[in-house]
């Protein structure tokens, strides 16, 4: 094994080691991990609110996986937006509806005579493409890098009204679960 000379002098600090992306490899390795755990949780949980804890989990993790493309806008918006708001509306409307545990069944032999072979296929075709696609990995972070800033500004000029009417359709879907949550309860007073 040979040892390569230090180029640090006496009295100054050492440099710095040459960053090969094994670290990004990990994290990425960690946080993809992460979230195909939390997706297969996410199918297998019976309960609903369990099931709304293993998206957040699958979405913060993407957040980090964005984060470690250097899409910073893209990770902050993946967890005020998702693993946030979103979440939190999906767990408000599950405790406002009330439902109970999911009721468990075999399915159907149909099912799984079709659905195995299918997914098999599908996976077959998608590993095929990507191991003979040309120029996998030859991308570069420093090639059409958009600035936060710059992101900002055509959000908030062009596609204002767009963002505003997604706002208000969101607005209309609260209400709308709420109006027919509240409609479920009178018609169980009523009945007893």
């Amino acid at each position: 094994m040979l040892h390569e000379p230090s180029l640090s002098l006496p009295g100054f600090a050492p440099a710095l080691p040459v960053c090969d992306g094994t670290m990004h490899l990990i994290l990425f390795v960690l946080f993809a991990g992460l979230c195909l755990a939390g997706a297969i949780n996410l199918l297998l949980q019976s309960h609903p609110i369990n099931s709304a804890l293993s998206l957040i989990v699958v979405m913060t993790s993407l957040a980090v996986l964005y984060l470690l493309l250097g899409a910073e806008f893209l990770a902050a918006a993946q967890v005020i937006v998702y693993a946030g708001a979103i979440m939190v509306l999906f767990t408000f409307v599950v405790m406002l509806l009330n439902a109970g545990r999911e009721e468990r069944t075999l399915g159907s032999r149909v099912a799984r005579a079709v659905g195995f072979p299918a997914v098999v296929t599908i996976l077959g075709v998608l590993a095929t493409v990507i191991l003979r696609a040309q120029g996998l990995g030859s991308a570069s972070l420093h090639d059409g890098i958009t600035s936060t800033e710059e992101l900002s500004a055509v959000l908030f000029t062009k596609l204002l009204l767009p963002f505003e009417v997604t706002s208000v359709l969101i607005l209309i879907a609260i209400l709308g679960a709420v109006a027919l949550a509240r409609h479920g309860d009178g018609e169980r007073m009523d009945g007893k």
